[in-house]
């Protein structure tokens, strides 16, 4: 015990002693005798308190000593034993000191001397400029947590190998929820016998039985047209790696009996509440038909969604009926606004402003005024065309806004109809978006990951030709209907000779309705080939590109622009049009530079590649035959080198999006 301790505890004991001396004196004063007893008394008792404090000081001592030692002795033989590695680590990297156990898990006696890189490179780096300071390594089969103490240049390591192993199986035995639809089989099924139907039936459950019992999926038919699915996360993993071969097997099994059927399946997984997982799985089906059936959406609970499939062209299955149920819902929502603006999308095509034309058409049919959003600045020769001929025509061109004019007239009450695109990213003037809780959305793509939040109406049919299409059968059905004017006409009709390459790819019989209905109204062909055509410059600029050109043994052609010359989108996308004209080419990609800095990519195909898909890898998207990308802040270069990795990905790796 302390020496200051010692006398702490003693002076209690003096004062007792002189109190008892006092106390002696004065019996001495009165009676010798008894005081002499007393005093006697008192010396023993005060011996006897002084011993036995002594020895309790001395017990104190030796346990305490004791303790002493033996914390010592566990602190040493717990750093040196314990399961838990301890490193230094010098500042040129080299191992100062590290307990046993440390030296264990890395099958060695000692790694004292040792480099930390010759050790483990990517814990070299870690300790060297890592972000954070915990991270997990795997050493010899163990996975190790290391937290550092960059101070003192510690390391400290924890064996989280059972832990992560039971992560894992957790992980791997999660439930994963699907539904199964047969995108056509009303239709395919609506001309059929009993017998027939019941064949059909048979097939297809049969091949689906066989394919949940393959992977061990629990399936169970809830509709003519719909299954439900119920696996975890290893069973879909392995989905993942056969690339849903279920689609190509029902696809040719009913070929083989004359029927061409396809699945849409949407997967919901990474979310543990059932009815979340439902509502999953239920928005990636729909994501899927959305985007032409036919493919695999599998929505994770963080928001991130792939795709799978998807191979084939859509076929046209929208009615008639739809057209115009839409038709009079879209009136029903002009009549309840104050005003409409409509809206397309950057640099906005013929297609674009076609349909924005024949929505304003649809608005004046119902006495409600309407405005177009355009900025004639950021436009291709053939919409700057168009734009002249609208210019000669008063009231019409007083229906165009400039973007910050229509920034100033939205009110709570405006309706704002987008058309030709459903990505909020993508429209002429995003701000719009929020201005207003009204908002219409008309397209004919492949629905995308990303779309315009809560919209009242959406009108999208990615088996349509083009928006100029699915507007002009809207106007049709309006009910009071307006003559189009010549232009009005023109204009529709060449959106949807763009965007059908002049009614060469993806036309139905929808389209030539359409297109006769232009017609009768007064549609110009020969205007269209006017507002189409294109310079002397620009053909030379495309052959020039054309040039560049290289097509290797797929049928895949890639051509690269020069990385200081600008090409606008139209002429990028002309290029990959006519590169798909030549001989052995199964699709083309042309890669250039744009006005605004950013880099393009047009992509088209004959049906046999899906260039939605590889575009899809680069943030852009488009139909399963035309589709385009731009990338921002790369070079030409590193834009091609991008692009070769996404097709080495669609044709080697799971095509996700």
């Amino acid at each position: 015990m302390h020496f200051y301790e010692r006398k702490a505890y003693r002076y209690p004991l003096y004062a007792l002693a002189a109190m008892a001396v006092l106390m002696a004196i004065g019996l001495f004063y009165f009676q010798w005798l008894i005081g002499l007893v007393a005093l006697l008394g008192i010396g023993f008792v005060l011996y006897s308190v002084i011993w036995s404090q002594r020895s309790l000081y001395q017990e104190l001592e030796h346990y305490i000593s004791n303790l002493s030692h033996r914390v010592k002795k566990v602190g040493e033989e717990a750093l040196m034993q314990m399961p838990v590695g301890i490193m230094l680590v010098s500042e040129d990297g080299e191992i100062e000191w590290s307990n046993r156990f440390l030296a264990a898990c890395f099958k060695e006696q000692t790694l004292v001397g040792r480099s930390l890189a010759e050790l483990s490179e990517p814990l070299a780096a870690f300790v060297k400029r890592g972000k954070t300071d915990e991270e997990i390594f795997e050493f010899h089969g163990k996975r190790l947590k290391v937290l550092i103490r960059r101070s003192e240049r510690l390391l400290y390591f924890f064996d989280v190998t059972e832990h992560m192993e039971l992560k894992q199986k957790y992980e791997a035995e999660r439930l994963v929820l699907a539904i199964i639809f047969l995108d056509n089989y009303d239709e395919i099924t609506q001309g059929m016998d009993d017998q027939a139907k019941s064949q059909l039936n048979s097939l297809v459950t049969s091949v689906l039985n066989r394919w949940a019992n393959d992977y061990g999926i629990f399936l169970k038919r809830t509709s003519s047209d719909r299954f439900i699915a119920v696996l975890n996360e290893q069973i879909l993993s392995r989905l993942e790696k056969s690339k849903f071969s279920i689609l190509d097997e029902v696809r040719e099994q009913t070929a083989k009996h004359h029927v061409q059927l396809t699945l849409s399946i949407g997967i919901g997984a990474g979310v543990s509440p059932l009815p979340e997982l439902g509502a999953l799985a239920q928005s990636s089906l729909d994501l899927a038909l959305g985007r032409g059936g036919d493919q695999v959406a599998i929505k994770q609970g963080t928001g991130k969604v792939k795709f799978y499939g998807g191979k084939t062209n859509p076929m046209e299955k929208r009615t008639r009926v739809r057209a115009r149920v839409i038709s009079h819902a879209l009136r029903e929502l002009i009549v309840a606004s104050d005003k409409v603006l409509i809206m397309g999308h950057k640099y906005p095509d013929m297609d674009a402003l076609g349909a924005a034309i024949g929505i304003l058409k649809v608005v004046q049919s119902n006495q409600k005024e309407g405005f177009i959003v355009i900025d004639p600045a950021k436009t291709d020769a053939g919409v700057q065309r168009l734009l002249e001929e609208m210019k000669k025509q008063a009231d019409l061109w007083s229906r165009c806004l400039k973007p910050e004019q229509a920034l100033e007239l939205v009110t709570d009450d405006t309706l704002l109809i987008v058309v030709d695109t459903h990505r909020p990213s993508l429209v002429i003037e995003e701000r719009l978006l929020y201005r207003t809780d009204h908002i219409v959305i008309i397209d004919h793509h492949r629905r995308g990951e990303e779309f315009i939040e809560a919209p009242l109406l959406v009108y999208m049919e990615p088996y349509a030709s083009s928006t100029s299409e699915l507007v002009t059968e809207l106007l049709e059905y309006q009910p009071r209907r307006m003559k189009l004017s010549m232009l009005e006409a023109t204009a529709l009709l060449a959106g949807i000779v763009v965007d059908t390459k002049s009614f060469t790819l993806r036309t139905g019989s929808r389209t030539f309705d359409a297109a006769s209905y232009l017609r009768s109204q007064g549609a110009d062909t020969v205007l269209v080939q006017k507002l189409l055509r294109e310079s002397i410059a620009n053909y030379v600029k495309r052959a020039k590109l054309i040039e560049r050109a290289a097509i290797d043994e797929r049928g895949i052609a890639i051509a690269s622009g020069d990385e200081h010359e600008v090409h606008d989108q139209v002429l990028i996308a002309q290029t990959a049009d006519t590169l798909l004209t030549l001989s052995g080419v199964v699709a083309s990609f042309v890669i250039s530079k744009r006005a605004d800095g950013t880099v393009g990519i047009s992509a088209r195909s004959l049906g046999d590649v899906n260039v939605q898909l590889i575009m899809e890898r680069l943030g852009g998207g488009g139909h399963l035959t035309n589709a385009a990308a731009q990338l921002s802040d790369v070079t030409v270069e590193e834009a091609e080198r991008q692009l070769r990795e996404a097709i080495h990905d669609y044709f080697e790796g799971g095509k996700p999006s």
